[in-house]
C-alpha cells in the first residue's frame, strides 16, 4: 500500500506526467507492427525487456549504453507509468516504454531480425497445474523469439523457480537455441532478483544464443 502511495505521488508530478507521454509509445492496439526505427528516429542495436516493471534493471542498462536502444514491454497501467516516469527523471533518450502484452509483440509486431538482445526475468511461474497455460513460455514464444532475435543475439533469462527454469532451459533448447557461459546481466540487478538473493533464495539464470539463421526465402532451382 505504501509504494502505491508513493507510485501515485509520482505520477501526479508534471515531470513524470511529461516524460510518460514521450517514453510510453502510444497506438499500439490496433496496429500490427512496431518499427523500432521510426520509434527512436535512428538505427541502433535493440535490446528488449518483457516484463520489465518499475524498470530498475532496463533503466541503469539504458543509461549506461546510450549507443543502444531500449524496448521496456511491461503491461500493468500504473507501474508502466512508473517504469517512464522514472526513465525520464533520468533524461534518457534511449528508453521507450511499451504497455502491452508481450506475447503478440513478439509473435507478430516486432520486424523479423530486429533485436540484439532479449532480456526476460522472474516471469510468472503460474504453478498450479490448471494455471500452466497463462504461463509466458511455449513453444509459440520461443520460435517467434528466434524470429525477431539476430544473428548470435542474446536472450537472458533468471527464474528463482528451479522446476520452472528447467522447463524452460530444456525448451529454449528443444527450439533451437544454445547455452552459452555467459554472465545474465538482470540476473541480479532487477528488483525481484534483489529481493531474492536478500532473503538467501537461490536465482536461476542462463544466457543462450541462436546459430546463423536460414534466409526467410530461399530460392529454388529452376
Amino acid at each position: 500500500m505504501a509504494r502505491m502511495r508513493k507510485a501515485s505521488r509520482l505520477l501526479r508530478r508534471d515531470d513524470a506526467r511529461a516524460a510518460i507521454s514521450r517514453l510510453v509509445v502510444a497506438g499500439c492496439d490496433g496496429y500490427f507492427a512496431v518499427d523500432p526505427r521510426q520509434i527512436f528516429a535512428r538505427e541502433a542495436p535493440l535490446e528488449l525487456e518483457i516484463g520489465a516493471g518499475r524498470g530498475d534493471f532496463i533503466i541503469a542498462r539504458a543509461a549506461s549504453i546510450p549507443a543502444h536502444d531500449f524496448l521496456a514491454v511491461e503491461l500493468a497501467g500504473q507501474v508502466s507509468s512508473v517504469m517512464a516516469a522514472r526513465a525520464g527523471r533520468h533524461g534518457l533518450t534511449n528508453l521507450r516504454v511499451l504497455r502491452m502484452d508481450a506475447r503478440p509483440l513478439v509473435n507478430l509486431m516486432l520486424p523479423a531480425d530486429s533485436i540484439s538482445a532479449c532480456h526476460i526475468y522472474f516471469p510468472d511461474p503460474w504453478p498450479k497445474e490448471r494455471q500452466a497455460k497463462h504461463r509466458l513460455f511455449t513453444p509459440t514464444l520461443v520460435a517467434s523469439l528466434k524470429r525477431v532475435l539476430r544473428d548470435g543475439a542474446r536472450l537472458y533469462v533468471a527464474t528463482d523457480v528451479a522446476a520452472y527454469a528447467e522447463g524452460i532451459f530444456a525448451m529454449l533448447e528443444e527450439g533451437g537455441f544454445a547455452r552459452v557461459a555467459e554472465a545474465v546481466p538482470g540476473a541480479s540487478a532487477t528488483g525481484y532478483a534483489r529481493k531474492f538473493i536478500a532473503e538467501g533464495r537461490a536465482v536461476f539464470a542462463g544466457a543462450f544464443v541462436i546459430g546463423k539463421k536460414p534466409p526467410l526465402f530461399q530460392e529454388t532451382p529452376d
